[in-house]
């Protein structure tokens, strides 16, 4: 979800583990000497490991689904509920070029605006149906035992989010009764 993001935690671990390091040795030198206690570098691993931690929560806890790259996505399939109260639409997101894979989300459009409601790794078999004016039946299956993503929801107040992220976001907590992720079977 954050590539730039992440990419700035790896490297701001890989420094800080170097800082580490370079404390450690420092730290030896000064069991031995008895100079100067190496500060600078207890900072400094400090501040790095403060600063990955902060990267880290921020990715888990702060999550919204305005996260989603936008930029590459195709539309999908459109339904209108029975009474045309609602209307859901696909939204396919391909990923990780050649080798990758899709994403899919659902958004609900309603008097109220839009809102998210399923994201999901895109599986062969994907399919949307309105059970009844509120609740939409959503497949979304592969070949193996582990690819079910199938779910039915309340476009109201219940969401779905893959690995659920969405559940743990503490931005989306009031945008949702019952939030779902991916179990293994």
């Amino acid at each position: 979800m954050h590539p730039l993001l992440n990419l700035i935690g790896l490297f701001i671990l890989f420094i800080t583990v170097i800082m580490f390091m370079v404390f450690m040795v420092k730290l030896v030198i000064y069991f031995f000497n008895r100079k100067n206690f190496p500060r600078k570098a207890l900072r400094s691993t400090f501040i790095g490991v403060l600063l990955f931690f902060g990267i880290f929560l921020y990715i888990q806890y702060f999550f919204s689904f305005d996260d989603i790259n936008r930029k590459y996505m195709q539309e999908g399939p459109e339904m209108s509920s029975p009474t045309g109260k609602y209307i859901a639409n696909a939204y396919y997101e391909p990923y990780g070029g050649a080798v990758g894979g899709v994403n899919v989300w659902i958004e609900i459009t309603s008097d109220a605006g839009k809102k998210v409601i399923y994201y999901a790794d895109a599986k062969h078999d994907f399919e949307m149906t309105w059970i009844d004016e509120d609740t939409l039946s959503i497949i979304n299956k592969g070949g193996g035992p582990d690819s079910n993503r199938n779910i039915e929801l309340d476009v109201r107040d219940e969401i779905y989010h893959e690995n659920g992220l969405a559940c743990q976001s503490l931005l989306m907590k009031n945008d949702y009764e019952e939030c779902y992720r991916f179990e293994a079977s």
